[in-house]
């Protein structure tokens, strides 16, 4: 966005109230920039993305109620305009690949400095993709062809992708969570999150389409 169309309206979300004042007091300071909302949960972040359309949301991978990787897959849905990017402290492969599948433009890291968070959300606000140290690596072994593309479920993590399999074992919530050592309420919110990706209405959806996948057999188990 040029000056003259104004500044670029972010939104922030984060669980961390230290973390989201923090940021969103620093990008207030810088000129250019407008934070117009900040959200605690997955869902209030996807909701802000909604009704406030801001250039770019700023996003945690960890967030209540709906991971980040499931609210980008509902922000690019619900609201396409808006660009993700993802600052978080997960830089596993599984989450790497999860967000950029789900339409996230940006990963950064939360060590990244206030000049890094501002480049990025100018980058992806311009429709460019921006990644933090060691990210950029990981991508484009993505987009060279990784095995793992060929997976079914690739934008799943290993977590939601073994729960997803035990769900279409016929496991329990309960029986899940005793099988991966997690608390049901957790083995919830990681089904919760595989609906989201999947775009299905429940469970019974998400293990049909599971098993007409190959997942959720004894040998998997």
């Amino acid at each position: 966005m040029s000056a003259a169309e104004g500044p670029l309206r972010v939104v922030l979300a984060d669980d961390h109230p230290v973390i989201r004042d923090g940021l969103s007091a620093l990008l207030s300071s810088v000129p250019g920039l407008e934070v117009v909302a900040t959200a605690a949960t997955g869902r209030e972040a996807v909701r802000a993305a909604v009704t406030e359309t801001p250039d770019v949301l700023v996003l945690d991978v960890q967030m209540p109620d709906l991971d980040g990787v499931a609210a980008a897959t509902e922000v690019l849905r619900a609201a396409p305009s808006v660009a993700v990017l993802m600052l978080t402290m997960f830089d596993d492969d599984d989450t790497v690949f999860a967000a950029m599948r789900a339409g996230a433009q940006g990963y950064l890291l939360k060590g990244a400095t206030q000049e890094e968070i501002v480049r990025g959300i100018h980058a992806v606000a311009a429709g460019e993709a921006i990644f933090g140290p060691g990210i950029a690596r990981r991508v484009l072994g993505l987009l060279a062809g990784a095995d793992r593309s060929a997976e079914p479920f690739g934008e799943l993590t290993q977590r939601e992708r073994q729960v997803l399999e035990l769900l279409a074992a016929g496991l329990t919530t309960t029986a899940v969570g005793t099988r991966l050592g997690l608390a049901p309420k957790t083995v919830t919110n990681h089904a919760s999150s595989v609906f989201a990706k999947l775009g299905v209405s429940g469970r019974a959806e998400a293990v049909a389409r599971a098993r007409r996948a190959g997942l959720g057999g004894a040998g998997q188990v």
